[in-house]
């Protein structure tokens, strides 16, 4: 399902650009942890999905995960940094094609967008595949997605090219940063790594207990839109610090059960 995207060679300029300070060390190893702990939670597919995130200090270059390799076998130092334009600007090897179409386009265009998530994980692409609404904001921990997310409704093959790198962006529009991608899997943005991370965790979770109160065959008790959008205003005040320690906890599990990831 994955297909090799054709990089050109990076110019000179880019080549020297120096890409060795501490903060895009940490941004490696911050997205190195989120696509280790995704895959110990089953939330990837294959070699196909992807995360980006930008460079710090930077608002043309993106780190991305190559093409052909697993997310249990990311490493920090196994990040492509790409620029808009297709150049791999450092790293071996190329990234998948629709993750630099995707996400190239995507970052151009949002520059709110400092990390962006996309899976088929299991429990959101099943409601990506149904008729209507995929939330019916039931369950607490759905409302922290309350008026945050769109639907994107035009499923329109594989992102090959960037004019449908193009029309993903502009489904996403000005303020939502959680897209359904209907009949394809979910997108996630966030204006760091580890709020994207928190996102991705919370939505899949949101989308789980969901369809398990739904094979009940009972109707779900939505919670009434005045008291969704107060529960979603009192998670917001505090959510980048949670973000922030619920990536650091992730970090030292992973020390302890996969430090290659730091590598």
């Amino acid at each position: 399902m994955a297909h090799a995207f054709s990089a050109p060679a990076a110019p000179t300029l880019l080549r020297n650009t120096d890409l060795d300070a501490s903060a895009v060390r940490q941004a490696r190893i911050d997205l190195a942890a989120c696509f280790r702990m995704a895959a110990r939670l089953g939330l990837q597919e294959g070699i196909c999905n992807h995360f980006s995130a930008m460079v710090p200090g930077r608002d043309d270059l993106f780190l991305v995960n190559p093409y052909g390799w697993a997310f249990s076998e990311i490493t920090a130092s196994r990040l492509l940094v790409c620029d808009f334009h297709g150049h791999v600007v450092a790293g071996e090897g190329r990234p998948e094609a629709t993750a630099f179409y995707i996400h190239a386009r995507l970052h151009m265009r949002h520059p709110r967008a400092r990390a962006a998530f996309h899976t088929h994980m299991p429990h959101a692409t099943a409601l990506s595949m149904l008729e209507g609404p995929p939330l019916v904001w039931a369950g607490q921990t759905a409302l922290k997605f309350y008026g945050r997310t769109v639907v994107d409704e035009e499923y329109n093959g594989l992102a090959l090219d960037e004019a449908e790198g193009d029309r993903i962006a502009a489904a996403m529009g000005d303020k939502a940063d959680i897209v359904f991608m209907k009949n394809h899997g979910v997108m996630v943005f966030g204006p760091t790594i580890a709020e994207a991370w928190d996102d991705l965790y919370y939505l899949e979770r949101a989308c789980e207990v969901q369809r398990l109160a739904l094979a009940t065959g009972r109707p779900p008790k939505p919670v009434p839109a005045d008291l969704a959008r107060r529960t979603y205003e009192q998670m917001r005040e505090g959510d980048a610090e949670s973000a922030r320690l619920h990536l650091e906890s992730i970090k030292r599990q992973l020390i302890r059960l996969e430090p290659d990831y730091l590598d």
